[in-house]
């Protein structure tokens, strides 16, 4: 990785303890460029769908994670807006037509390992996991995109982050369904350098990792 991407990525990480657990104070507050953030919700964005409207449209549970979108779109001016779908559900939705986010995104084309990383960030909170139990840790990266796993992949050695082999868990269940692990000698250095602006993952980061 290069010195300046290392250093944004230190950066960030330091000012994340200081502030704590809240990923909504570490968007507002972490410096970071347009070129970061759109590689961000470019990743994040396969948690999303685009409706009949072109409005690219997130749902969730978790209601801060898109109030931490919400929050980087308007660090690069783009509008958007949450509302709680039905009554008797506990689902929430963020809408927005914020032309720089692309389901046709290719993160081959990122100039720097920094906007690589971001990238990654925002590809974890949408489709990575992370035990929420003492159980034995891991980190994993899924989606039914293979030559997208292998991007990902590649950008991940790009950052120096080495991960196992991409694999199909079940063919009967799903043949198309594709995760990678991330190599446990590089977990810390992946909650460090990756890490995530999604509330619950980014506080077991600082549970697990201590970071």
């Amino acid at each position: 990785m290069s010195e300046n991407a290392i250093g944004a990525e230190n950066q960030q990480g330091s000012l994340f303890n200081k502030i704590g657990n809240d990923p909504s104070e570490t968007t507002r507050r972490t410096p970071t460029t347009k070129y970061q953030i759109v590689a961000y919700l470019n990743g994040a964005i396969h948690n999303a769908t685009l409706n009949k409207g072109k409005r690219i449209r997130f749902a969730q549970k978790n209601k801060q994670w898109l109030e931490n979108l919400q929050d980087l779109l308007k660090q690069i001016n783009c509008n958007s807006w949450i509302y709680k779908e039905g009554k008797d559900r506990n689902v929430y939705v963020l809408e927005t037509l914020c032309k720089d986010l692309d389901f046709r995104f290719n993160p081959s084309k990122l100039k720097n390992d920094s906007e690589k990383a971001f990238y990654i960030r925002g590809f974890f909170d949408a489709e990575g996991g992370i035990p929420h139990t003492k159980d034995r840790f891991y980190i994993q990266l899924v989606q039914k995109d293979l030559d997208k796993m292998n991007k990902i992949k590649t950008m991940l050695s790009d950052i120096g982050i080495e991960s196992g082999k991409i694999h199909n868990p079940s063919r009967k269940v799903d043949p198309d369904y594709w995760r990678i692990f991330i190599s446990s000698k590089h977990h810390k250095k992946f909650a460090e350098i990756v890490n995530s602006w999604h509330p619950v993952k980014s506080k077991i980061f600082c549970d697990r990792m201590k970071i």
